[in-house]
């Protein structure tokens, strides 16, 4: 949003709805993976020819496990829920030959709710219930791009810290949740008259992922095995004063490792289709359809999770003032 023109709002909303299903021998999951919502609100300001800021709010993290009951899979009844709000303010400073600098302060509020059910063959002591109230937490992100307005090629590179939240397990002792720093590289530029070429590569840095309840001990609730990249390539088209399309695809590779029961997957493969319709010269709303295939999995109690998938849908408006 630093790079739209002028003063800039918009408001997108996507809904996702995954299938996760898995096996431990006879036993089936179910599907656990329980669709989801969110959105983001962003506005943009020039304050003078070299000076500008931006307002985001959004929702960065989060988490919608819900494990059928009935089922006798070891987690049948299972869930956990993890909700985040985050707001950004960025400021951007336009420098001489095409280059500019950004930097950002972001407050980021959580809270979680997590009941784990477990039947044999887990260990007794493995059920557990925590509740985590509202908890804000700070970070920040700078940045670095460079545009060359008359073939629409911009590259930017934005490092984001990470954030850690410190929260009370059930008996009042506190402990750390790191959500990953990142590292974003986006790229795009023409290539053809009313064509587009662009993407990004995103590194994250999962290790530091744990939620550890000290009263869950030595059991953890969700762990980040290895550090992620992720890659996205694709193509726009104007096909008129109107109408346009981009075609997407994404690509994050397996790392091998087993993961935790409450997130089952290890990679993922993504196509995405999208239109922008221009209203007016002030106005565009543009929709989208993301189909992924879910890259398969063994969870640490040796199930396997294969052949999964989502499907996410996204509108977004865009007004200029």
């Amino acid at each position: 949003v630093l790079f739209e023109k002028g003063s800039y709002a918009e408001f997108s909303f996507r809904a996702v709805s995954p299938n996760i299903t898995g096996t431990l021998g006879p036993l089936q999951s179910g599907d656990m993976g329980a669709s989801y919502q969110n959105y983001s609100f962003s506005y943009k300001q020039d304050l003078s020819e070299k000076l500008s800021f931006a307002i985001i709010l959004d929702q960065p993290v989060g988490a919608n496990v819900a494990y059928p009951g009935g089922t006798g899979y070891p987690f049948a009844g299972t869930t956990a829920i993890l909700n985040s709000h985050g707001l950004t303010g960025f400021l951007r400073y336009k420098m001489p030959n095409n280059f500019s600098v950004y930097a950002g302060l972001r407050a980021e509020e959580v809270n979680a709710q997590v009941n784990v059910v477990a039947g044999p063959p887990l260990p007794g002591g493995v059920n557990y219930a925590l509740t985590v109230d509202s908890d804000i937490a700070y970070g920040y992100a700078v940045g670095v791009a460079y545009e060359k307005p008359e073939i629409a090629l911009r590259v930017a590179l934005t490092y984001n810290s990470d954030i850690t939240h410190s929260v009370p397990d059930n008996t009042g002792t506190n402990f750390d949740v790191t959500f990953p720093a990142s590292v974003n590289l986006e790229f795009q530029s023409g290539v053809a008259p009313d064509t587009l070429v662009f993407g990004s590569i995103r590194w994250r840095e999962w290790s530091k992922y744990k939620i550890a309840p000290p009263d869950y001990a030595p059991f953890i609730l969700a762990q980040g095995n290895d550090d992620t990249t992720e890659y996205t390539l694709g193509v726009g088209r104007r096909f008129n004063d109107k109408w346009s399309g981009a075609a997407i695809i994404g690509y994050g590779p397996s790392n091998g490792l087993p993961t935790g029961n409450l997130a089952p997957v290890d990679g993922a493969k993504s196509l995405t289709l999208a239109a922008t319709y221009k209203i007016n010269e002030n106005a565009k709303i543009s929709g989208g359809i993301t189909y992924v295939k879910l890259g398969d999995a063994v969870t640490s109690i040796g199930a396997q999770f294969n052949d999964n998938h989502a499907v996410g849908l996204g509108v977004r408006f865009g007004f200029n003032f």
